[in-house]
């Protein structure tokens, strides 16, 4: 998994709560499991128009927010369902961070697990970075994740909580496979002793 420290980018601005998983990714993208190609489905229902065509009005379709970094979302982002495919669009079409004032809880989690950092803010911060991101192409924001801070582009800054094992996954770029590689010796050691205590096993 690709390590987060430090990411600088466009910011779009997404002022909707409630923004669901199949809203995210729609269901007809679910058949299936590589985590390359979803980029296209991100929002789909929104992006596109029925006859296919790109909806010139939705905010990722925008000229200044079609290489968006960071998402500044309404609250409860990511509810619905728990498909794991709603970060994998999003880390897909490039998005590497999502800051609302809450997320679902399985949603959540699941950014952690793919190199995705999701930010909760107060209501207050949110309205200002929400401004900050409607500046089209300057809407720029820097997101450290070591001194837990976003920086908006009029250089103020807004300090986030994180928690301390989900940082360290992400700073240090460890998946579930990750961290378990990391046991490696310890594990190896284990099944040599294992072995030679049972060999009949």
């Amino acid at each position: 998994m690709e390590k987060f420290v430090k990411l600088t980018g466009v910011a779009a601005p997404l002022p909707v709560v409630n923004v669901d998983t199949d809203m995210i990714i729609p269901k007809d993208y679910l058949k299936t499991i590589k985590r390359t190609g979803l980029g296209t489905g991100l929002f789909a229902e929104a992006r596109y128009n029925e006859d296919g065509s790109v909806n010139p009005d939705f905010v990722l379709n925008k000229p200044a927010y079609q290489n968006a970094k960071i998402l500044v979302a309404g609250d409860n982002f990511g509810c619905g369902s728990s498909r794991e495919h709603a970060p994998w669009a999003l880390l897909d079409f490039g998005i590497r961070c999502v800051i609302s004032t809450s997320f679902a809880d399985i949603f959540y989690n699941n950014c952690f697990k793919n190199g995705i950092l999701p930010i909760v803010v107060s209501q207050e911060n949110l309205d200002k970075l929400m401004d900050d991101a409607s500046r089209g192409s300057n809407a720029i924001l820097s997101i450290d994740l070591e001194s837990q801070e976003i920086t908006g582009p009029d250089g103020g800054t807004v300090k986030f909580e994180i928690d301390a094992f989900k940082r360290h996954c992400l700073l240090n770029g460890l998946d579930d496979i990750g961290l378990t590689l990391e046991k490696a010796t310890a594990i190896d050691t284990f099944e040599k002793s294992t072995a030679a205590s049972r060999p009949w096993a």
